[in-house]
């Protein structure tokens, strides 16, 4: 979303808003999808978030609304819940269908959640909003988690700033705080409830379940004078200085859930450990993230269009920029024992 875009806002009183739904049905229709106003906004709007958290640490001193806050609150309104919703007992080893429980308590519960986090003039708005939160959590059926999940939480937080209830000033914020804490939620629903990775373990990702940790954390590193590519995989790096790089902090979970040597279980970041600089990490990462999630089937499928998220031809491509090869342009899935430990309390940094 460019910056002169997002300062021409939605009018609330007067918009049709709609259900979002699925609308990309065959491989043949993703190059409607890759010219269309979604796209435009979504990929702007992941640049802007990039460039706005440039050599900034989560503990920095930046603007925080009253707005970020409450959406921090209600993420730590759900994590409860899934302490009041202990997995069960099953035969399966993976997908606890305990997950089912606390995700139809999030159906049942979310839209009023976020009924209260918004002002009242949203309120008009909240059945699109809510449909990007409940796609953001994980698949009930499946009980699994991916990339097109991450995704939609940044659509959520696209609408939000479409309808003005952000601006760029809290763009820093959306990851530091808000995407930070979704980060922290979505790995204890992993470990709780042993959710599958959506796909073949990371074959389109950095790792089993994420992707944009790795570009806006590389971003935050960018001309850090102590912490270059080649020392992220060292485990006095990563625990040192998660609390402040969303980067680091993915890969301290990353060495928590796997065993064996991080270059076979984590063959992609391994790769990414011998880039000489983070600026040509964080570059190559965005051509990855534009090829290996937004250009595949496989995840956009899923993806739910509304009146805020439209097919509808771009009015404002985003750029073609020069961008440097990602490290590695074969996407494979890691090798080794992917396998996850027991659940176990996944605290989040004070």
């Amino acid at each position: 979303m460019n910056s002169d875009k997002s300062s021409t806002h939605i009018d609330i009183p007067t918009h049709t808003f709609m259900q979002p739904e699925k609308q990309i049905k065959l491989p043949n229709d993703i190059p409607r999808w890759e010219k269309s106003q979604a796209y435009s906004d979504l990929l702007g709007f992941i640049l802007a978030l990039n460039e706005a958290v440039k050599n900034k640490k989560i503990r920095d001193q930046y603007h925080s609304s009253p707005l970020i806050e409450k959406l921090v609150n209600m993420l730590d309104q759900l994590d409860k819940w899934i302490d009041e919703i202990p997995p069960i007992d099953q035969p399966q080893r993976f997908g606890n269908k305990a997950f089912r429980t606390w995700f139809n308590k999030l159906k049942e519960e979310g839209p009023n959640l976020l009924k209260q986090v918004l002002p009242p003039e949203y309120e008009p708005a909240i059945p699109e909003l809510f449909t990007y939160v409940i796609e953001s959590v994980g698949n009930d059926t499946r009980i699994d988690y991916g990339t097109g999940h991450e995704l939609s939480m940044v659509a959520f937080l696209c609408c939000l700033c479409k309808l003005g209830a952000f601006k760029e000033e809290d763009y820093t914020a959306l990851v530091l705080k808000i995407f930070e804490r979704y980060m922290y939620l979505m790995r204890k629903l992993q470990l709780t409830y042993r959710m599958e990775p959506a796909g073949s373990h990371g074959v389109w990702s950095l790792d089993d379940y994420q992707f944009l940790p790795f570009l806006w954390g590389s971003s935050q590193l960018l001309d850090h004078p102590r912490i270059k590519p080649k020392s992220f995989p060292n485990e006095d790096i990563y625990n040192g200085f998660y609390k402040d790089f969303i980067f680091l902090s993915a890969i301290k979970f990353i060495n928590q859930v796997k065993t064996g040597p991080f270059a076979e279980h984590s063959n992609q970041l391994w790769g990414i450990s011998g880039v000489g600089a983070w600026s040509k990490v964080n570059s190559g990462l965005i051509k990855m993230y534009r090829a290996e999630i937004l250009a595949k089937f496989p995840i956009v499928q899923h993806f739910m269009f509304g009146s805020l998220l439209t097919l509808e031809p771009s009015t404002n491509p985003p750029p073609q920029q020069e961008m440097m090869p990602p490290p590695s342009t074969t996407m494979m899935p890691p090798v080794g024992d992917t396998s996850m430990p027991p659940p176990t309390t996944l605290a989040r940094p004070l």
